[in-house]
């Protein structure tokens, strides 16, 4: 079991390689390719839309083949859709590179599922650590992703043409990772045990659920919003690339290394306290943002909207396993990952757009609705919670 926790936890790092990549130089080639500013960052939204139109594919091919063989049909895709995106840069097509980034979408929405795919490799009682486990993972791409984008930069003359290519690779050392993890035997359900899952409509109707959702979604929109936008936002300010790169470092950093201890965290003090800190470090990322554009002020705002991140998904990720049946999961998952990427995708234009057009501080002050919306939707599930017990107790 932790042998293929621990290399479902490098697959993890190496797919957050290609997602901080994505996210530090899709936007500035974006710009230097769009016909207008505004569009620079569509590449970024490209790559979500890909992902939550691929969500139903991915459920499908997850049901047919099982967990190893839909993942490692996600990382042909990735090694595919980063030379794709290579040659549009190189021929300086600006819509070709949008197409690339939305086929790699596919990619993205297998590696959503490799936390979902943590738990099935571990018993009940270490569900939560075996999660926020594999989540932590994602600190090889905290320190391969910017520093790859960085010295990569100039490497074969036109700038981040290198850094293409080598996600190229990355996605081929994942292969062989892949490779190397025994999942569990998968007995495909038959039509009758399929048929006797709930109705999605049911199943999204619980306000657990609704919850894990909101907690998933918005959380990464938020983080997302705010991350896509940071070294646009740091280039407006005269700040170096190399400064947005250490910058997004730290950011990625926050988001994963946390999960060494948020599966104990969640264990002993219950998933929506943790989830509230994760709110409340928000909070703090946005107050952090307002006071400044200097370096320090973006480096800090970005660490605390990382750990707060990590809080709200592993959270909303072990919330959410308690909203389905086994034979309910493809679905679900899906469901799930379709929200996250809708979410994203619109704040992924709307990053780009606000940044260019209204300025890195209007775009923080727009991230407070939705985050108070996570919290009073933690608050209304603990009331509903509470007063389950004390229904059950009389």
């Amino acid at each position: 079991m932790k042998r293929n926790l621990w290399l479902l936890a490098i697959a993890q790092g190496l797919f957050l390689t290609n997602n901080v990549v994505f996210i530090a130089i899709n936007g500035l080639v974006g710009f230097s390719l769009a016909p207008a500013a505004w569009m620079a960052t569509l590449p970024v939204m490209g790559y979500v839309v890909g992902g939550a139109l691929s969500t139903g594919l991915v459920a499908r091919s997850q049901r047919r083949w099982g967990r190893r063989i839909s993942f490692q049909i996600g990382l042909l895709v990735a090694v595919l859709s980063s030379l794709l995106c290579a040659f549009a840069l190189m021929a300086g097509q600006f819509w070709m590179l949008v197409a690339a980034t939305v086929i790699a979408g596919y990619y993205s929405a297998n590696g959503q599922l490799y936390r979902f795919a943590a738990a099935e490799l571990a018993p009940p009682s270490f569900r939560e650590k075996a999660v926020s486990l594999v989540l932590a993972g994602g600190l090889i791409g905290a320190v391969i992703g910017p520093n790859l984008a960085n010295h990569t930069r100039e490497l074969l003359g036109t700038p981040f043409l290198a850094a293409y290519v080598a996600l190229a690779v990355v996605a081929l050392i994942a292969m062989a990772v892949m490779a190397a993890i025994r999942f569990p035997e998968e007995v495909p359900l038959t039509k009758a045990q399929q048929a006797a899952g709930r109705p999605m409509r049911v199943i999204m109707r619980q306000p657990v659920f609704i919850v894990a959702v909101l907690g998933a979604a918005l959380g990464y929109g938020v983080m997302n919003l705010l991350m896509a936008a940071t070294p646009l936002a740091m280039d407006v300010c005269g700040l170096p690339f190399s400064d947005a790169a250490l910058v997004l470092e730290w950011h990625v950093i926050g988001m994963f290394a946390p999960g060494f201890v948020t599966g104990h965290l969640i264990k002993r003090f219950g998933v929506l306290q943790i989830m509230g800190v994760g709110v409340l470090l928000n909070v703090v990322c946005i107050a952090i943002a307002l006071s400044g554009q200097d370096l320090h002020q973006f480096l800090f705002a970005l660490f605390f909207l990382g750990v707060g991140w990590n809080f709200l998904f592993t959270g909303s990720t072990t919330l959410a396993m308690e909203a389905y049946r086994p034979e309910e999961k493809d679905k679900a998952q899906a469901a799930i990952n379709f929200f996250v990427f809708a979410t994203m995708a619109v704040t992924s234009f709307a990053s780009g757009a606000l940044v260019t057009t209204q300025g890195w501080t209007l775009l923080n002050l727009g991230s407070i609705l939705p985050v108070a919306l996570i919290g009073l939707a933690l608050v209304w599930l603990a009331v509903l919670r509470r007063r389950e017990r004390r229904l059950s107790a009389c």
